[in-house]
């Protein structure tokens, strides 16, 4: 983890911003603030702000006064000292660990920065206007809330008393410039002949879920396979905060919303599956699954929503199956096991498995099928391989993707129905034939 060395403002500085924004609040008309673009509202503050530090008689040198001045804009326009992160497009992940701790995830390593908040209440409000945009609490009584940016960022708040320290505020940041499958296989996450069967899975209706650990790429990949969808399906995505970012008209975008104060009006995510199947759609896609929804899912998957997607935390595809498994039994449904994965083979068809690996790298490791039951167990068949081969001097890792060699999957004959048949049947033999 590298460090860099604090450069933390001093007291006069936040003593001074703190008398100047005072009389900025006085000064400026916020209704008519709201009316302007941000080019236009930063140049009216910056008139304000210069003509108080004149009547102050501060002395400033232009680069501090123009410091002052951007800090001012943002704490009023934006979310103070985050601004100068939030618009790096480079930074997977902010985590806030109280007013002076700040670190960041850049090409997966992460690194502390010399980014601080005045204190924690500074911290806290920022936070509070983050998730008041989307209509969320955050104080002590209500101390934990997932919320997220305009543009599609998540954030997780977590206040005192919970956080002993001050606030902790985790932002996943969401790309401008959203991946293809084609960049994954420049960046080497894929091969040309994986990339080929995953556009093909997504194009014939394949029920997939994709499986991960925390930040190994689970929404990206959701994300690309999305993009192979026909454009006049009709799409309901589910999600606890709205990320997922479809390219089709015909979406449904639906959100879950926690409880309020007095513990009520919570919207499940088993409540939004269970709506939106009365909602004619020919996919529903879950942003994640973490609990008893899973039965749900699987419920739509196998009652004519073909083409499904759901993600969900696991470190490999056999152990995803049984994560399904388990959420399922402990969501109270007191089925049988059999019973339980008879379901799960007859409504998933493909899981893939996605990795970040020691070095920071992504992935991915596995494009595995679901076969079937032989007595109580789940048979499955791994398509492609990641194989992890050692490192490199700098501590990257080297590895390959391999073909199994499989020489017809499960969902040839739903290839052939789409047209798909000769284009997969090409990925298969050049995949064969680059590891022979």
């Amino acid at each position: 983890m590298r460090q860099h060395q604090s450069s933390r403002k001093s007291n006069e500085y936040y003593d001074l911003k703190t008398q100047i924004f005072a009389a900025l609040i006085e000064a400026i008309d916020l209704t008519q603030l709201g009316k302007m673009d941000s080019e236009q509202a930063r140049k009216a503050i910056g008139e304000i702000v210069n003509d108080i530090v004149a009547a102050k008689k501060v002395v400033m040198s232009i680069a501090e006064q123009d410091e002052l001045l951007q800090d001012i804009c943002n704490d009023v326009l934006g979310y103070g000292p985050l601004e100068p992160l939030l618009s790096r497009d480079d930074i997977a992940d902010i985590m806030v660990n109280g007013a002076d701790t700040v670190y960041i995830e850049v090409a997966g390593k992460v690194e502390r920065t010399d980014v601080h908040f005045r204190d924690n209440a500074q911290l806290l409000h920022i936070c509070q206007r983050i998730v008041s945009q989307v209509g969320r609490r955050v104080d002590e009584s209500s101390p934990i809330c997932d919320a997220r940016l305009a543009d599609g960022s998540r954030v997780n708040v977590i206040a005192p008393p919970l956080a002993i320290d001050g606030p902790s505020l985790t932002i996943r940041k969401f790309k401008k410039d959203k991946l293809t499958l084609d960049q994954l296989v420049r960046f080497g996450s894929i091969t040309k002949e994986g990339a080929d069967v995953l556009q093909i899975i997504g194009r014939v209706r394949c029920n997939v879920i994709v499986s991960g650990g925390t930040g190994s790429g689970k929404t990206t990949l959701l994300n690309c396979l999305t993009r192979y969808i026909e454009p006049g399906e009709r799409i309901i995505t589910c999600e606890d905060a709205a990320e997922l970012q479809l390219q089709q008209p015909h979406v449904v975008r639906l959100e879950t919303r926690p409880p309020n104060i007095e513990g009520e009006g919570q919207i499940t995510m088993r409540d939004l599956i269970k709506n939106c199947l009365r909602m004619r759609p020919e996919r529903i896609i879950v942003g994640e699954v973490r609990g008893s929804e899973a039965f749900d899912l699987l419920q739509a998957m196998n009652t004519g929503h073909d083409g499904s997607m759901g993600t969900l935390h696991a470190n490999s595809p056999r152990e995803a199956l049984s994560r399904m498994e388990s959420m399922i039994t402990m969501g109270g449904y007191s089925l049988p096991s059999k019973t339980i994965r008879e379901m799960i083979v007859s409504s998933v068809d493909v899981i893939i498995q996605a990795a970040r690996l020691r070095d920071g790298s992504r992935r991915i490791t596995h494009i595995t099928e679901v076969l079937g039951l032989e007595g109580d167990v789940l048979i499955t068949q791994d398509l492609f391989l990641y194989d992890i081969i050692g490192e490199d001097a700098n501590g990257n890792i080297i590895g390959r993707h391999r073909s199994n060699g499989i020489g017809r999957p499960r969902f040839w004959d739903r290839a052939r129905y789409y047209g798909e048949e000769k284009r997969l049947a090409a990925a298969l033999d050049a995949a064969d034939a680059s590891i022979s």
